[in-house]
């Protein structure tokens, strides 16, 4: 397949002001890209687009808003054009006991995660239909496949957004637009805080960012990191389920056990949740 150069396009990358987004933004105009930052950080977007510098811009942005989201997307056209690639990065995580979960941060995990990604496609990909080319890459997680203990409503979002994603993109063949969905383990970054890795290795917003221009320039559907993730994930569902369970709850971290007792998540979960209310009650 030949690589597609990414010099002079417009790419668009939400939740970019800061952790894996930031990363993103930075390889991104390092290879000769427009880049568009949107995020609820409306300072913070425009700080970094000021550090990383090049053609990099900072926009205002809430995913959960379609009305935000539409705004963000005409905004980068009035700039530069059409977006060719638009990354949806955005995302939040609660942990901790499915009963204890604050209903805030249950809602706030769906209307980011997956109502986000809903509203990025079903605004850019049209466009890019009628165009005959364009490019989505979503950030999901290996959660889209598994369910570690303390992350249920998270992992039930990025379920929900690698099936929303592979109807989509049955239905989009043809057309031009291209689908990918990146799938990491944890990643040190503020979101996965005090969690436990598991037996995968821990890994750092730049590997997810190096993966993104890697996706972009040679497109394919699914990229899970490490690479080893999926082919181990698919030698372990042969398994009878005893064994299947067994195998699991060696490779899966516990995140309830990880973090319970320790206070390390209390001050971004208490924004994620501020998040949800300051949004429900304009």
């Amino acid at each position: 397949m030949t690589s597609k150069p990414l010099t002079g396009r417009i790419v668009a990358v939400t939740g970019g002001a800061q952790g894996i987004g930031k990363e993103i933004a930075t390889h991104l105009a390092a290879t000769g890209a427009r880049v568009a930052i949107g995020d609820r950080d409306r300072d913070g977007a425009r700080t970094t687009a000021a550090a990383i510098g090049g053609t990099t811009v900072g926009f205002d942005l809430d995913v959960s808003s379609r009305e935000s989201f539409a705004a963000f997307l005409n905004a980068v056209e009035q700039e530069w054009g059409p977006v060719d690639v638009l990354v949806n990065n955005a995302g939040v995580m609660w942990v901790g006991p499915f009963d204890e979960e604050p209903e805030a941060a249950q809602r706030r995990q769906f209307d980011v995660n997956l109502h986000g990604v809903i509203n990025g496609v079903k605004l850019a990909a049209p466009a890019m239909r009628s165009r005959g080319h364009g490019h989505i890459v979503t950030i999901a997680s290996a959660a889209s496949k598994l369910a570690p203990p303390g992350e249920s409503t998270y992992a039930a979002t990025k379920h929900a957004v690698y099936g929303y994603l592979t109807g989509v993109r049955a239905e989009l063949r043809g057309s031009g637009v291209e689908l990918s969905v990146i799938m990491p383990g944890v990643v040190d970054t503020e979101l996965a805080k005090g969690t436990a890795t598991g037996s995968a290795k821990l890994l750092q917003p730049q590997d997810v960012a190096k993966a993104v221009v890697s996706v972009i320039q040679k497109p394919r559907f699914e990229v899970t990191l490490p690479s080893y993730v999926d082919p181990a994930l698919r030698l372990v569902n042969v398994l009878p389920r005893l064994a299947r369970d067994f195998v699991m709850r060696q490779m899966i971290p516990n995140q309830i056990e990880a973090t319970a007792g320790s206070s390390e998540r209390a001050d971004y979960e208490s924004r994620v949740i501020a998040s949800d209310k300051q949004g429900r009650n304009t």
